[in-house]
């Protein structure tokens, strides 16, 4: 890749092309986004290609605090997108551009996309996001999974039994019942990504099916950065799912 930023470069950031390729996985929660980053990345590391996987809140120096301060359900929407910025920054420094500088390839399980929608539904403007992840690099390619918001219902409560509190948008007081609090946050969401889709060149993925056929469709998007040969064209079979190590069945993430 190229090393780009959408904005001003962070310090210390090398001015060389990187060697790996940065690939990211969008959509709502529930949408499939872990398991298909835990599908393309064995598929790839079967393919010969060093993978590192990345998402949110997993800086050592932020995410934990991130995690603390949610419980209390009190943060405020500008605090919260700093936290967030500075957890993603952190991981930019010492994780993701080290393995692009090595040749790896970086799965980030949501990006800066997930974050400036969040932050956006909660009053920043949209140019305040942008500037605020200016120094994020530019991936070579962005999949955003896509499914209608009673399917990621579904999945939710069988996955977590309940629906999570800042998930639903419960914070900006759209509606006192969870459900539909749920479903007014997406709509405002939805509107974001699809203005984001645009601005940055998503690439839809219909993410309301079992994975097999939305993982034949990503290795179909993916292949050709890496000039791998996959069945292409209407009525092409999907390549077989890799089989998981511990011989599980891949569950929706």
């Amino acid at each position: 890749m190229t090393g780009r930023t959408y904005g001003t470069r962070p310090p210390g950031m090398p001015h060389e092309p990187l060697r790996g390729r940065l690939i990211v996985i969008e959509g709502a929660d529930g949408s499939g986004r872990t398991t298909e980053v835990a599908l393309l990345k064995e598929w790839l590391e079967v393919e010969g290609h060093a993978v590192v996987d990345t998402g949110l809140r997993r800086s050592d120096l932020v995410s934990n605090e991130i995690d603390r301060a949610k419980q209390g359900h009190t943060l405020g929407a500008t605090t919260l997108a700093l936290l967030y910025s500075a957890d993603f920054a952190d991981q930019l420094e010492n994780k993701m551009v080290p393995a692009l500088a090595a040749g790896s390839t970086v799965l980030a399980d949501r990006y800066i996309y997930t974050l400036m929608a969040r932050a956006i539904v909660r009053g920043a403007s949209r140019e305040w996001a942008r500037e605020l992840y200016g120094f994020a690099l530019r991936p070579d390619l962005v999949v955003f999974l896509d499914a209608r918001p009673e399917i990621l219902l579904h999945r939710a409560i069988a996955r977590y039994g309940s629906l999570d509190y800042w998930e639903s948008g419960m914070d900006l007081c759209l509606s006192r019942d969870l459900f539909e609090s749920f479903f007014l946050y997406q709509a405002l969401l939805s509107k974001e990504f699809d203005w984001m889709g645009k601005q940055y060149g998503f690439e839809r993925v219909d993410a309301n099916r079992e994975p097999q056929p939305v993982h034949a469709d990503v290795q179909r998007l993916v292949a050709p950065l890496y000039r791998i040969t996959t069945p292409t064209g209407p009525g092409a079979p999907p390549r077989p799912l890799p089989v998981s190590r511990d011989r599980r069945p891949a569950a929706f993430g």
